[in-house]
Order: structure tokens, then C-alpha cells, then sequence
């Protein structure tokens, strides 16, 4: 029988690999049927993703994919900074099997670009992050940061990222030649620019102003309409209005009323 631990990485799993778009509904039912399990160990599963931040539930729709605000967004990608560039930071050294692991990652990225499978891409796309934590003997940091990649990921499919896959890869080529050649400087900097790239390439609106819509919509309407008489006007000396015409608005608006 399926864990609820195998069931949360596999979700993970296909949200990092874009199979799984936000506001994607997760029923209990379903994923109990798919993974041969009780429902029991469905929700255990996705009650642990609720606490990680990747799924949600509400009375109404039940389980289903976050859809983060563009606040979560930027929030992100600011958690997301300052750990991977702390983790870089404080490094001294990096030994020669981490930076094997981190090549032999970088080729399976390369392979997925040059193939036609989207989901692998993605997936090794985010998951070098992890890898990177993993490889400098961070285990902690790295469940961290698969939790964040996966939001970040999900951030990317609702903005319309427009950030390419194959700059991604070579950003990370850059990134691990510069911890090969012992330039932990360099390697922070060009994580830092990284991030900063992939932010930079959501389509993520100027204005944080939550009313902006309403107060779009409800503003005055402008007519071009010259202001009638006021209520003081002698009625004697006034211009007599002139007919209103069929396609007047305010006529027929009036006739409704």
C-alpha cells in the first residue's frame, strides 16, 4: 500500500514537473483509487502538503492546488534568496564528489532540453537547487527549498513566465564552474543574478494596489457633456432645452425608470 509520504512526493513531484497547475483540484477519492490506498492516508498526505504551503482546502472545492497572490510571489523568491545565496555565503570549500553530483545533474538537464519530454525539464530545472543544497551538506535546506521551488514553479505557470529553459541550465553551468574553480564569491553572485532573472521574468502587475480594479471601474464617467442650469437659474431667461434625441441615454434610461 502506498504511503502518504510516497503520495506528498509524488505530488511534488508533478508540480515541480508543471503536471499539476495551480487550482488544480486533488479529490480524496480519486487519489485514493489511483494509489490503492484508503482515503486515511490521502488526507494524511495532503494535510502534510497543506502545512508546506502547496495545497490548500476549502469547504466548497475541497482539496486543490495553491494559486499564490502576487504578495506569496514576490515572498518567494525573497525566502528563496536569502536562503540559497546564505547557503553559498557562509562556504569555504567545495570537495570534488559534490561537484560530480552537480555535473552529472547539469547533464541530465542538458539531455532534458535536447528531448521533448516538458515534464523531466522542468523538473531538473527546479530540482538543481535542491541538488545544490544536497551536495553541500544542507539536508535541512534542501527539503526547504524543494517546498519553495515547487511554489516557485506554480508562481511561474499562473505569471506566465517568460524566462527561458536553456538560460536556466546555463545559468547553472556558470553557477557550478565558479564552485569547481573555488570562486564562492563569483558562484553567490551569479545565484543572486539567477533568481533575480527568473523573477524579473514574471508577468507580475506594477501596482500591489488591491482596489485598483474597482477604483478603475467606479470611476466618474466622462461624457463631454456641458453642465445644465443650475436649480437658481431664472426659468424666464433660460434657453429652452433642446428635444432629446431617440438615442439619448439619459432619456431612455429615464423611460425605464
Amino acid at each position: 500500500m502506498t504511503s502518504a509520504t510516497e503520495i506528498s512526493n509524488r505530488i511534488i513531484e508533478a508540480v515541480m514537473a508543471q503536471k499539476l497547475a495551480p487550482g488544480a483540484r486533488l479529490g480524496e477519492q480519486q487519489l485514493a483509487m489511483l494509489f490503492d490506498c484508503s482515503r486515511t492516508i490521502v488526507r494524511e498526505a495532503l494535510t502534510r502538503l497543506s502545512t508546506r504551503g502547496i495545497v490548500t482546502v476549502s469547504a466548497r472545492r475541497g482539496w486543490y492546488v495553491i494559486e499564490p497572490s502576487e504578495d506569496e510571489a514576490r515572498e518567494a523568491f525573497e525566502a528563496r534568496r536569502v536562503i540559497e545565496l546564505g547557503l553559498l555565503h557562509q562556504l569555504k570549500t567545495v570537495d570534488k564528489a559534490a561537484v560530480r553530483k552537480l555535473r552529472a545533474h547539469l547533464q541530465r538537464e542538458k539531455a532534458a532540453l535536447a528531448g521533448t519530454d516538458v515534464g523531466a525539464r522542468s523538473f531538473l530545472l527546479g530540482d538543481f537547487h535542491v541538488c545544490l543544497a544536497e551536495c553541500l551538506g544542507n539536508g535541512l535546506l534542501a527539503d526547504t527549498l524543494r517546498d519553495f521551488t515547487a511554489r516557485t514553479t506554480l508562481i511561474a505557470m499562473l505569471y506566465q513566465s517568460s524566462h527561458d529553459a536553456a538560460q536556466s541550465c546555463d545559468d547553472h553551468v556558470r553557477i557550478v564552474e565558479a564552485l569547481e574553480a573555488g570562486d564562492i564569491a563569483r558562484a553567490e553572485s551569479l545565484m543572486a543574478e539567477h533568481i533575480g532573472s527568473v523573477q524579473s521574468a514574471l508577468r507580475l502587475p506594477a501596482s500591489a494596489d488591491p482596489l485598483e480594479h474597482l477604483r478603475s471601474a467606479l470611476a466618474p464617467v466622462r461624457t463631454g457633456r456641458a453642465a445644465g442650469p443650475s436649480p437658481s437659474s431664472d426659468s424666464s431667461t433660460a434657453s429652452p432645452s433642446p428635444a432629446a434625441s431617440p438615442g439619448d441615454a439619459s432619456t431612455y434610461l429615464g423611460a425605464l425608470l
